[in-house]
């Protein structure tokens, strides 16, 4: 879990969820965190326009990269493949590619606007980016340029999640609702009969946004049959994926949800939220 105290905290999934060790050496809020493919690393996202690269197993931070000239707001790390890769987003305009192997960055995106969001597909060919222009970017990696936008969204996105498969990305937004959209190479839109291709799948509502303009998060659970994201409501909100609709509300949080996930193989979720609390809790069986 990453904070604004500026340290990266790493807990125990079950029994009592002690504390394991304290990533620091950041100077300033950590915006986002994931590990590696290979859960060897730990890779932080901080406001003071750096990440940290940190090993897992003894908290020891290994490598910084430096380069971006703004906040950084996330990072993402590619499924499949090398787990020496990362991608990372920020304020500078820019997304950037990192190789924990090499000195500083290994390619970047530029955009127009400030980005907020980013994701790497499965196979590591292309990379997902949202903003303040509240539209999804897919960026060409071989190429190095834009390959498509998804727009629908009226406010900024603040966080991209794939699915287990690879085939849908799942984002949030200040507008208040998630939505999926379907990034397989074709998408035959069967209302007109082919030709025009629709990307926008489903949109999920009950989440809200407020003043505090916090990035919050989505996420998938491991079969990808439900999804979950941050809400400014107190609340932990799971929708069905298929259908659309809410499964679980789960109230207890005293401040803004920032962030949900799912546990890879239980039936648990995880929230943390700005009342400087993480919460597990287990899903009732439907």
């Amino acid at each position: 879990s990453g904070s604004f105290d500026s340290t990266c905290l790493l807990w125990k999934a079950g029994g009592n969820c002690e504390n394991l060790n304290v990533l620091s050496g950041h100077k300033n809020a950590i915006l986002d965190v994931c590990f590696t493919n290979d859960s060897e690393k730990i890779i932080t996202a901080s406001a003071d326009y750096n990440l940290g690269v940190y090993d897992s197993n003894t908290g020891e931070r290994i490598k910084r990269f430096m380069g971006h000239e703004g906040i950084v707001n996330a990072v993402d790390v590619c499924r499949e493949g090398s787990a020496s890769l990362a991608v990372s987003a920020s304020d500078d305009c820019t997304a950037r590619l990192w190789d924990t192997r090499v000195r500083g960055d290994v390619g970047r995106f530029e955009d127009e606007y400030q980005i907020t969001a980013v994701a790497y597909a499965n196979d590591g060919k292309v990379v997902y980016t949202g903003g303040i222009d509240n539209t999804i970017t897919a960026w060409d990696v071989r190429q190095m340029r834009k390959s498509m936008g998804m727009k629908g969204h009226t406010d900024t996105i603040t966080c991209l999640s794939l699915n287990p498969k690879g085939t849908h990305i799942l984002s949030n937004s200040m507008d208040g609702t998630l939505r999926t959209w379907d990034i397989r190479p074709y998408v035959m839109d069967n209302e007109s009969g082919g030709g025009k291709k629709k990307r926008h799948d489903k949109t999920f509502v009950g989440g809200t946004h407020n003043a505090e303009k916090g990035l919050l998060n989505c996420s998938w659970s491991a079969d990808g049959t439900m999804v979950t994201g941050g809400s400014a409501d107190r609340i932990v909100h799971i929708w069905d994926e298929l259908s659309a609709e809410e499964l679980y509300v789960l109230p207890g949080h005293n401040g803004c949800v920032n962030s949900v996930v799912f546990h890879p193989k239980e039936n648990v979720v995880a929230s943390a939220s700005s009342d400087k609390s993480i919460f597990v809790g287990e899903l009732s069986q439907s």
